[in-house]
């Protein structure tokens, strides 16, 4: 198994573990508490149980030998109800939870008890270049996605296994929890939003495609940010001296889901498919670092409707300067690569500490003060070490 860096100790106090499917909460959470009382709210009978009587749980553990042990409970978004058990344990016994699901839609929106604070929160995300050490290779990341079960399955059948994740995805996450109605809408609408993975989000364009209105889209991509599918990037605005784009961009958690639903067969560098691609990975190992070291930075983007752009503006708070960093499935950068670095450079003097470019370079070479062109393997090693955030 892979060393996670996900940031949860045995000691760590209760806390909310959020991920989408099967990016290895549960074997996580085996292997940090071995010996905890384990609720899994997939199993049907668990279900039952606990959906019809959560007391139940008190009752359960207060049968227990040992009243000080770990309890996990597993998809704690299915029965909500839950809370307010764990809630009275937490304040009158010495119970420790780990509470994990896959979406916290239905928690939020069912004004259940979130805890009050008492529980801390994580997020677990695919595998990292860093996670994966020896075994990172970025032709099949890109390809086969950041999910375990995913990176490490022979590449014969893969499409199947993707169709078929995809597949309890509709049935499980958004059937089963009744997030729609319309499951064979939702459907196309996820085949007509995957094209749009790290592009501007244009509503109005993709309600056109799909037959919806602009606010049922704006729901569903709600949706796909509820349970963990992808997340918004919203445009830099501060200090605006020229006309902005102000949508946000959105971008899958997975780039090997991506890929299925997009219909792009194997990607190889070279390819436009290849880029964007790439530009998601990036990402992806931003967010995670982001994450995982809890260093809360502000991630944003910045573009020109003359179509000048930076793919990734990092806001680091306490840190002097804004990090500007671009994706570039590129062995050879050129000057016209670094126009949108420079543009932002112009437009925010006073507050661009640096600029780069991620790459497919072979070698890290320095542009000039300020702006630097990374292979790509130095650069997550770099950022894993912390030297950009």
């Amino acid at each position: 198994m892979f060393k996670r860096n996900v940031p949860i100790l045995s000691t760590t106090p209760s806390f909310f573990l959020w991920g989408p499917r099967q990016t290895g909460k549960s074997t996580f959470l085996k292997s940090l508490f071995p010996n905890a009382y384990w609720v899994d709210l997939l199993k049907a009978d668990a279900f039952r149980t606990y959906h019809q009587a959560p007391e139940r749980l008190r009752e359960r553990l207060a049968a227990l030998p040992n009243p000080s042990t770990w309890v996990v409970i597993d998809e704690i978004q299915k029965v909500p109800a839950l809370l307010d058990e764990v809630h009275w344990l937490m304040e009158n016994t010495d119970f420790s939870f780990a509470l994990c699901g896959s979406s916290a839609r239905k928690v939020k929106r069912g004004h259940a008890n979130l805890l009050g604070g008492r529980a801390y929160r994580f997020e677990m995300m695919g595998l990292t270049a860093h996670e994966l050490q020896d075994q990172f290779n970025l032709v099949k990341i890109l390809n086969q996605g950041y999910l375990p079960s995913h990176y490490l399955a022979p590449s014969k059948n893969f499409a199947m296994r993707l169709r078929a994740y995809i597949g309890d995805y509709l049935k499980e996450e958004i059937a089963a929890e009744g997030l729609t109605r319309h499951l064979g809408i939702f459907s196309h609408f996820l085949d007509v939003a995957s094209l749009c993975d790290t592009e501007i989000i244009n509503f109005s364009n993709i309600a056109r495609e799909c037959g919806l209105s602009s606010h049922t889209i704006k729901g569903y991509f709600e949706i796909l940010s509820d349970t963990l599918m992808g997340s918004w990037l919203p445009a830099y605005r501060k200090k605006p001296k020229r006309r902005i784009v102000t949508s946000p961009k959105f971008y899958f958690f997975d780039v090997a889901i991506v890929n299925s639903l997009a219909k792009r067969g194997p990607l190889e560098p070279g390819s436009s498919e290849f880029g964007k691609a790439f530009e998601n990975w990036v990402f992806h190992e931003l967010k995670a670092y982001n994450e995982y070291s809890q260093t809360y930075a502000d991630f944003s983007f910045w573009s020109l409707t003359s179509t000048c752009e930076v793919d990734f503006i990092i806001d680091r708070g306490h840190k002097q300067g804004l990090v500007a960093m671009e994706a570039k499935a590129k062995s050879k950068i050129t000057s016209g690569d670094l126009k949108g670095l420079q543009a932002f450079q112009q437009d925010h003097p006073s507050e661009i500490g640096h600029g780069m470019v991620v790459s497919l370079e072979a070698q890290t070479r320095k542009i000039d003060e300020n702006i630097w062109i990374f292979n790509y393997q130095d650069w997550v090693e770099k950022l894993w070490k912390g030297e950009f955030f």
